[in-house]
């Protein structure tokens, strides 16, 4: 089960320096950081620690399993970032 980032990231990166894989993009220093809304997590990368929701001020990252309804297309826009 991997966490999932939601609308609610105000995109300070915290969370991209807790995690323990890696799995969390864009970084602080990438080019593309300047043309999304939020982070992104990579469900195939995610080892499920929790890291990144226990830093995380905002609360917009989710385990899978317990994602709000209203957030579920968060998912697959978290895996879409990887895919794209």
């Amino acid at each position: 089960m991997a966490y999932v980032v939601t609308d609610a990231c105000a995109k300070d990166f915290v969370c991209v320096a807790e995690c323990a894989t890696a799995a969390i993009a864009p970084t602080v220093g990438d080019p593309v950081a300047g043309t999304v809304s939020q982070v992104f997590i990579n469900p195939d990368e995610c080892i499920d620690c929790g890291n990144c929701a226990d830093i995380c001020c905002q609360h917009a990252i989710f385990p899978l399993d317990d994602l709000p309804p209203e957030k579920a297309g968060f998912a697959q826009k978290n895996r879409a970032y990887f895919n794209a």
